[in-house]
């Protein structure tokens, strides 16, 4: 009986060291995994914060946003979300008769990018940045994002795409 209890107390332990030792290979992974700008929680990738979220109507291809003394494209360097009906734009208000308009599709992995740090586009996925116009400032992306044609005249834009 002694001999089974010993037999159990050795299986325990090798147990728990097979355990600590998965452990420790996963925290080294995930390590790995964040200084490859994983962008995951307790990453050093900045993802921001959500962009503010402003509606268009979308008619035939074409989506037209009313800009309101309340919108944060109402002033130059101002970004959004915009969200018509099946489709999603990333607005910058680069001057004042002026908006960029690009896809949120990021051009690493093809997640949304929905977030923005320090005025520039963030995808949360990874960590991607890009400036108002598309451009990539900090990868992983390698490419620019999509850019749609656009105009903007007594405080509507209109975006075709």
């Amino acid at each position: 009986m002694l001999e089974q209890r010993a037999s159990q107390e050795s299986q325990t332990r090798r147990e728990f060291c097979a355990n600590a030792c998965q452990i420790a290979g996963l925290a080294g992974a995930a390590s790995l995994l964040a200084k490859c700008g994983g962008g995951g929680p307790g990453s050093s990738t900045d993802i921001g914060s959500a962009l503010p979220v402003i509606s268009g109507n979308r008619v035939n291809g074409v989506t037209t946003v009313t800009i309101d003394a309340s919108s944060p494209l109402n002033t130059v360097g101002g970004l959004a979300l915009v969200q018509a009906s099946g489709a999603s734009f990333l607005a910058a208000r680069t001057s004042q008769d002026a908006c960029t308009v690009l896809t949120t599709v990021c051009t690493h992995q093809q997640c949304t990018v929905s977030n923005e740090s320090a005025n520039v586009y963030t995808c949360p996925c990874h960590g991607s940045q890009y400036d108002p116009t598309g451009r990539v400032v900090r990868g992983p992306a390698t490419q620019a994002l999509h850019q749609f044609p656009s105009a903007l005249l007594n405080n509507v834009l209109t975006i075709n795409g």
